[in-house]
């Protein structure tokens, strides 16, 4: 379903990544409409799918989960079959936290979260099993520098 957004929307939509457990009153206080349209139109935005889901945000260091390896993958078997293989054997890596198909030198590229160079390993190990893999390059961030899931609407 998709529906016209307007000033207020998106207002709604860049209040509820800043902060998803705001009440409705203390939303629609910020946006200026009253709570039921303002509860109206948040759950229009999720039946929508604007709002795909709520949750919390965790810190990974905390969790010992602070090594972040990007990892490239070069592939020869560019058919829809070895493609479903992988996708289907890499959506079941719980440490594959984002998982891309590139266009450029690259094939496909992964967010991997581990708590070290042995984590890291044990999901080498899982990802040459998978599938016939030509090249395979990971590279370990240093520092994070940046990191946010809020999108950009300004920019819309």
């Amino acid at each position: 379903m998709n529906m016209k957004l307007d000033r207020i929307d998106f207002h709604i939509l860049n209040i509820l990544q800043q902060d998803s457990t705001l009440s409705v009153s203390a939303i629609s206080e910020k946006v200026g409409i009253s709570s039921t349209p303002c509860w109206r139109r948040i759950q229009s935005l999720e039946r929508a799918g604007y709002i795909r889901k709520r949750v919390a945000l965790l810190d990974a260091n905390m969790l010992n989960l602070g090594v972040t390896v990007f990892v490239s993958i070069k592939t020869s078997g560019h058919n829809p079959t070895w493609l479903e293989k992988f996708r289907v054997a890499v959506m079941e890596i719980p440490e594959v936290l984002e998982f891309y198909r590139m266009s450029g030198e690259v094939d496909y590229l992964l967010r991997v979260v581990v708590p070290d160079i042995a984590g890291y390993d044990a999901v080498y190990k899982k990802l040459i099993k998978i599938a016939d893999i030509l090249d395979i390059s990971s590279s370990f961030a240093m520092e994070q520098i940046k990191y946010t899931t809020a999108l950009p609407l300004n920019l819309i």
